[in-house]
C-alpha cells in the first residue's frame, strides 16, 4: 500500500506528561513526531484553570524527587525544561502534617534523617520500627533500574519478582503492632489511593521515596511543565494540535497502522504511533477485534484507582495564610478504608494544601482539597459531556449535588480552621465527571490502572501491543504522578532509542 508523502515518524495521541515526554525524547533524537490532543488546553492532569485571579491545578498540587542529583531533577534537566520551573521546596521539616480527629498531629520530613526524626520524636519506642520503614523504601527502591536511572538489573525486581507480591499494608503491620504509626507511616495513601486490600508496598515506597527526597510546589500552577515540553519539543521542529480527537485507525495490509482519523474527518498518517490514552481506550479505538482475547479481557477487567471530588476555594486578601506543607486530615482510624467509604459520613479523608503563588509567601489565595469519591456517586450524569471543546449542561440537580457536597468540606475545614467560610470569595469544584471528560480515564480514576499485590503480573502494562507499530504511554506503563508518568514515557522509548546511551546522557545531570 501506497505510503502517504506527508507521514511522521510518530504520532502521539494524547498531550498529558506522558505523551508530552515521549514526544520530546524522539524529537530530540530528531524524529519527525504529532501530537493530537482532543481538548482545548495541552497537558491532561497538568492542566490548570483560572478564576478569581487565581491559577487552580487540576491534578498536580506538588512533586517529589527534585532535589539535586534525584531522579526527576535528572530527568527534567535531561529534558531541558528543569531551568525554565518556577519551584518553592516545601518545609524540610515538614512537607505532609498528618492530622487526626483527635486533635494529634504529626510531621513527615524531607530527606531520611528528617523522616526519621521527626516520627521518633513522636513515637519514641517505636525508633525501630521507623527505621524498619525506612530501610525498606531504600531497599525496594533500589530493585527498580529506571528509577535509579541505573543500567544494572542484577538484584533488581526482575530478578526478584516476589517484591512485587508483599503488601504495603502487611508489611507495616509486621514491623509494629502501634496502629497509631501505622496509620502515620500510610497517611498519606491518596497520593497513589492507597487500600488494605490491593496496595504493593513498592507502589508506597517509589512514590514515599520520591517526595522524601526532594517536595517542590510548582508556584502558579503545574501548567508551567506543560509548557515548557511544548517550548522545548517545538524547538526540536514537533508539531502538536489540539481539538483532534483520534477516534479510528486506518490499517495497511500487513496489519501494521497507517494513520489514525479524527472526529472532525481528518487523518493523520505515521509510521510508528503512541498512546497516551488508558489502555481500555486504546483497544476500543484500534478496533478491539485486532488485540488477542486474552489481552482484550484482562485489560477490561482490570480495576481503575478511585475517583475524587476537588473542592477549589478564592480567598479574600490576608483572610488566611499560606501553609508551605500538606494537611491530610483523617475523620476516621481506619485510614486505609476511606476508599471505599461510608457515604453518610463522607468526607472521612480531606487532602488540603494552599497553592504556592508569586503574589505572596504569606498569604494564600487559594486552597484545593481533594476527597474520594466513587463514580457510583455521579452516575445519574455519565452519559452526559461538558469540556470546554463541547460545552455543554448537565442540569440544576448536578449543580445542586456539587453544592450539597461542598458544604459539607467547608463544614470540615471550619472545624480545623475556625472563621474559615468568612475568608471565601468563591467555591468551584470538579467530580469524576470533570475528570472523565478531560482526562479520559474511565470512571475519572485517579492513578488509572490499581496495581494489586495479589496478582503482580495482571496488572502490569507492557508498551507493546499486539498491533507492530501501536505502542503504549503514560500513567499505567510503570506507575502514576509526575515522576511515574515521566518514566514510563522513557520506558516506552526504549523501544526505539538505545537503552545504556540513553541512561548514560541522563547520568550526566548529577
Amino acid at each position: 500500500m501506497e505510503t502517504p508523502s506527508n507521514t511522521y515518524d510518530f504520532i502521539v495521541i494524547g498531550s498529558g506528561m506522558g505523551g508530552l515526554t515521549s514526544a520530546l525524547i524522539l524529537a530530540k533524537e530528531n524524529h519527525r513526531v504529532l501530537v493530537l490532543e482532543k481538548n482545548h488546553q495541552i497537558g491532561g492532569a497538568l492542566q490548570v484553570f483560572s478564576r478569581d485571579k487565581c491559577v487552580f491545578d487540576t491534578g498536580v498540587h506538588y512533586v517529589g524527587g527534585l532535589d539535586k542529583g534525584e531522579n526527576l531533577y535528572r530527568l527534567f534537566n535531561y529534558l531541558d525544561i528543569y531551568k525554565d520551573l518556577k519551584l518553592q521546596s516545601l518545609d524540610r521539616d515538614c512537607f505532609d502534617k498528618i492530622r487526626f480527629e483527635d486533635g494529634s498531629e504529626y510531621k513527615h520530613g524531607q530527606g531520611y534523617e528528617n523522616f526519621a526524626a521527626e516520627l521518633i520524636r513522636s513515637f519514641p519506642d517505636e525508633a525501630a520500627a521507623i527505621h524498619a520503614f525506612c530501610d525498606k523504601i531504600q531497599e525496594v527502591c533500589g530493585m527498580f533500574p529506571m528509577y535509579n536511572i541505573d543500567d544494572v538489573v542484577i538484584g533488581s525486581y526482575y530478578e526478584n519478582p516476589e517484591i512485587l507480591a508483599l503488601g504495603a499494608w502487611d508489611y507495616v503491620c509486621s514491623i509494629t503492632e502501634n496502629e497509631k504509626l501505622r496509620n502515620v507511616l500510610l497517611a498519606n495513601g491518596p497520593l497513589y489511593a492507597g487500600e488494605i486490600k490491593s496496595t504493593p508496598f513498592y507502589v508506597v515506597a517509589l512514590i514515599a521515596n520520591s517526595y522524601i527526597k526532594g517536595s517542590y510546589r510548582l508556584v502558579d500552577g503545574g501548567s508551567q511543565i506543560a509548557k515548557s515540553l511544548v517550548k522545548r519539543f517545538r524547538e526540536r521542529g514537533g508539531e502538536i494540535l489540539k481539538h483532534k480527537e483520534v477516534i479510528s485507525a486506518v490499517y495497511n495490509e500487513d496489519g501494521t497502522v497507517k494513520g489514525v482519523n479524527c472526529s472532525d474527518g481528518t487523518t493523520y498518517y505515521g509510521k510508528q504511533f503512541i498512546s497516551n490514552m488508558h489502555p481500555s481506550l486504546t483497544i476500543d479505538i484500534f478496533d478491539p477485534s485486532r488485540f488477542r482475547k486474552v489481552y482484550r479481557d484482562r485489560i477490561k477487567k482490570l480495576e481503575n484507582t478511585v475517583s475524587s471530588f476537588m473542592v477549589y476555594f478564592s480567598l479574600k486578601e490576608k483572610a488566611f495564610p499560606y501553609f508551605n506543607y500538606n494537611f491530610y486530615d483523617y475523620y476516621t482510624e481506619d485510614i486505609w478504608n476511606t476508599v471505599e467509604y461510608d457515604q453518610e459520613n463522607w468526607p472521612q479523608m480531606m487532602y488540603v494544601c494552599t497553592p504556592a503563588s508569586s503574589k505572596s509567601d504569606t498569604h494564600a489565595e487559594s486552597l484545593c482539597v481533594m476527597c474520594y469519591m466513587s463514580m457510583d456517586e455521579v452516575k445519574q450524569w455519565e452519559n452526559t459531556f461538558n469540556t470546554i471543546a463541547h460545552p455543554d449542561q448537565r442540569g440544576e440537580d448536578y449543580t445542586a449535588f456539587k453544592r450539597a457536597k461542598e458544604e459539607l468540606v467547608i463544614q470540615r475545614l471550619e472545624k480545623k480552621f475556625p472563621g474559615f467560610r468568612d475568608g471565601i470569595i468563591n467555591v468551584y469544584s470538579s467530580t469524576p465527571l470533570t475528570y472523565k471528560d478531560y482526562i479520559g480515564t474511565p470512571e475519572g480514576s485517579l492513578y488509572g490502572i490499581k496495581k494489586d499485590f495479589r496478582y503482580p503480573e495482571a496488572t502490569i502494562v507492557n508498551t507493546r501491543t499486539r498491533i507492530p507499530n501501536l505502542y503504549l504511554t503514560g500513567q499505567n506503563i510503570v506507575f502514576h504522578g509526575i515522576l511515574g508518568a515521566t518514566i514510563g514515557a522513557f520506558v516506552t522509548c526504549f523501544n526505539f532509542i538505545d537503552y545504556q546511551r540513553l541512561i548514560t546522557k541522563i547520568k550526566e545531570y548529577e
